[in-house]
């Protein structure tokens, strides 16, 4: 009876998860659950339902395995990388795993390499990270701690966190609140001593399986002086990631190594005879989450350098940037400076002749000695060879990655020995920005990372120190002020989300997850306090965005477009902005009473508008460029950079225009709106009779410029590129292509989002 009932229930066990599964499949197909509150919390609720029964993740994963099997024999391929996402979030998770699981996950993933983008990216991506979980069961779940709580480790020294950004004239002050609460909350819930606690028995469960004393560790890890416990953290960690590492490593020898360090923990302390606990789900802690209100211009940048270079170690990551000292900023730039300087001095003159060698101040160098010969000896028929273009771009990558050494390469010139290529920089930090809002915060990221690229290309600091991912969730609030200065730029709040509304096309996991979030958020901040409220948003809301930063690998790379601003009055200097979604010409209001008048004549004879100059080019089935001008009249334009269409190409800009058509009939003189729609890269705006107009860069009245006369819009280009450039033509006044090592940089400036699967092909 025993083992009936207890079969009955795990069928019915199996069945509820089959459910939920086939359930979330049906909402990518669009057909939404009948609670429309339910909409993008079917993957959370299923996987909240594996942590409070982590013996079922097995099932769970059996069942995710088969539905994937099934999605590639139907050809259902949108549903493959959800389940394959859902899949691995659960196998990270997971207390044990059997090893023929892990074998059909592993032969699903390597089928993929067959499909196209993303599918072969991410089965790759998973196919390789599955092989070394296969050798050495939770390694995953271990470096993801490790780097996401930043603890001390030598064998995998990463370090990880998390950037909130929110514009405090963007959001609404609950929303900001909220955030804040949430994200402050999940850090005070954690702790480093918990957080090696949970490595170690995570990893000792995963390879031992059933046969262990798992309460007994817990409460040997308690009683554990933290001196104690580091040492054995570290042992875990370096047995698991040598396990990781070599290839030839069996599963059997990982498992008796870790029994090893098992028994070694538990001989000091006495047990007594607790019974052998089954199988106990680790809780997976939240990552290192940081919330920032976005209020100055390089806020970014200042908090990337305090995540590279914390000012003072005493001081607490949040308080940082609280307590950031403009002189103290300043040290690290003239650091860099240093740096940049010593860097260059690398690139010596140093003809490779000894009598170019300065004379060495020390005995052991002097005319005659042994290690002088070797020297001459070793130098003599030097020449001085030109680099290619190929190793140029080596030499200076390598340069700009590694710190300059200008003392031990002189050294080493002296003793005669050949230099060592200074070694790279590792990037062991990753900073994951996540940006909440609509499209006027992208405009600021997009203004803020052009900055950063600069900064870079001048002197080089986080470039080779960091990786960088930026994310984006969608947040639409009613604010009836800020929709009142925007009614020119936007006519309801879905507009604001263009870049959310392109993403969620491309990628049906981030439209059930991620763009469920906008109009969630706000309704969520503005709960009455409650348990019930506070249950629901601590977990899901830090849930949701620990799991979107952890799963979301694949990158949207949108073009960032650059405008010059030339405005009515001579002696004011152009302004030089770049643009993310749209730009929007509007003919500005006159204010003279003389303007006025004169206005009113002209419209009154040649129709509403200004008199306008448009110059574009436009690309011909040869692919080539082709220029064309066109005139008219007009009341503005519209050049939107994101498609409205996942066909439309990404990579060149819509532009409307609205043109006023003058008729002439019998009852009088009428007037017409047609619009005038063409696409291109290149385009500039004169106004013909000198009347000013508006230019609003991104849907942001704060971006909004007045008194302009004319603007050239084109694609944003790489700093770096036209720093090189620049350098090219110096040399060679009379080359227009690019040469050397400006063919093998990148031109455009793209800025990468990352979503869960790209755009889907």
């Amino acid at each position: 009876c025993c083992s009936l009932s207890s079969a009955m229930e795990s069928t019915e066990v199996e069945s509820d998860i089959l459910r939920r599964v086939r359930t979330l499949l049906r909402e990518l197909d669009g057909h939404h659950p009948a609670c429309q509150s339910d909409r993008g919390m079917l993957r959370w609720t299923l996987h909240k339902k594996i942590d409070q029964n982590p013996s079922n993740s097995s099932v769970l994963v059996r069942i995710l395995v088969k539905e994937l099997e099934r999605a590639e024999r139907g050809d259902f391929r949108h549903y493959i990388i959800p389940l394959l996402h859902t899949l691995m979030y659960t196998l990270i998770k997971a207390p044990c795993i059997s090893d023929e699981l892990y074998s059909r996950v592993y032969d699903f993933c390597k089928k993929l390499l067959t499909l196209p983008k993303p599918f072969c990216t991410i089965g790759l991506d998973y196919a390789s990270r599955l092989k070394m979980e296969r050798t050495a069961p939770g390694l995953l779940y271990q470096r993801m701690v490790i780097s996401e709580q930043s603890l001390k480790s030598d064998p995998y020294p990463y370090q990880e966190k998390i950037f909130i950004f929110a514009a405090p004239d963007l959001l609404s002050e609950a929303i900001c609140n909220a955030l804040a609460t949430d994200t402050e909350a999940a850090q005070v819930s954690q702790s480093p001593r918990a957080c090696m606690s949970y490595v170690i028995i995570h990893s000792m469960q995963a390879a031992l399986g059933e046969g262990w004393d798992s309460s007994g560790l817990k409460g040997r890890l308690q009683d554990m002086a933290t001196s104690d416990l580091k040492h054995w953290f570290q042992q875990v960690v370096a047995a698991v990631e040598c396990a990781g590492h070599e290839a030839s490593t069996e599963r059997g020898q990982h498992t008796a190594r870790l029994e090893k360090i098992y028994h070694s923990i538990l001989s000091s302390w006495q047990a007594g005879d607790a019974p052998l606990g089954g199988l106990q789900g680790t809780p997976l802690p939240n990552p290192n989450i940081s919330f920032h209100l976005w209020t100055e211009d390089d806020q970014l940048w200042k908090e990337l350098v305090l995540f590279i270079r914390p000012l003072s170690q005493s001081c607490e990551p949040d308080c940082l940037s609280q307590e950031l000292d403009t002189f103290e900023i300043q040290d690290i730039i003239s650091e860099c400076e240093c740096c940049e300087q010593t860097r260059f001095s690398v690139l010596s003159t140093d003809s490779g002749i000894e009598r170019d060698l300065p004379a060495a101040p020390d005995d052991s160098c002097a005319p005659g000695s042994a290690e002088s010969e070797h020297s001459r000896l070793h130098r003599k028929g030097g020449i001085k060879k030109k680099p290619s273009p190929l190793e140029s771009m080596a030499f200076l990558q390598a340069a700009s990655n590694g710190p300059g050494a200008k003392t031990s390469v002189k050294l080493q010139r002296r003793a005669g020995i050949s230099p060592e290529p200074a070694a790279p920089l590792q990037r062991l930090h990753t900073a994951r920005i996540v940006l909440l809002g609509d499209d006027r915060i992208l405009g600021r990221l997009a203004q803020a990372y052009h900055s950063l690229r600069k900064r870079e290309t001048r002197r080089v600091f986080l470039s080779p120190r960091l990786n960088l991912h930026f994310y984006y969730i969608p947040v639409v609030t009613e604010q009836p002020n800020t929709l009142a200065l925007l009614d020119h730029t936007a006519s309801s709040q879905e507009e604001l989300c263009d870049v959310a509304t392109y993403l969620g096309r491309a990628d049906p996991w981030y439209e059930s997850n991620i763009n469920t979030l906008c109009h969630m958020i706000p309704k969520l901040a503005t709960m009455p306090s409650s348990p019930s409220k506070h249950l629901v948003t601590d977990l899901f809301l830090t849930d949701v965005i620990a799991y979107y930063v952890r799963m979301g690998s694949q990158p949207v790379c949108f073009q960032l477009y650059s405008a010059k601003v030339f405005f009515n009055d001579p002696a004011q200097e152009p302004a030089e902005d770049v643009f993310l979604t749209e730009l929007r010409v509007q003919v500005q209001e006159s204010i003279s009473h003389r303007e006025i008048s004169l206005t009113k004549k002209r419209t009154t004879l040649d129709g509403p508008g200004i008199d306008l100059t448009v110059t574009y080019r436009k690309v011909v089935v040869s692919n080539r460029e082709k220029e064309l001008v066109m005139s008219l009249r007009s009341t503005g334009l519209l050049m939107k950079a994101i498609p409205a269409e996942e066909a439309e190409d990404s990579m060149c800009l819509n532009v409307n225009i609205t043109e006023i058509i003058r008729i002439n009939n019998l009852s009088g003189r009428s007037f017409s709106a047609v619009a005038n729609r063409l696409k291109t890269c290149h385009i500039q705006v004169r106004s013909t009779e000198q009347r000013p107009f508006t230019v609003c860069l991104d849907k942001d009245s704060r971006r909004t410029y007045r008194n302009v006369i004319s603007v050239e819009v084109s694609p944003c280009l790489e700093p770096s590129y036209c720093l090189q450039k620049a350098r090219t033509m110096k040399s060679n006044l009379h080359e227009t292509e690019d040469v050397g090592l400006v063919k093998y940089m990148p031109k455009s400036l793209l800025l990468p989002i990352n979503t869960f699967a790209g755009v889907i092909q």
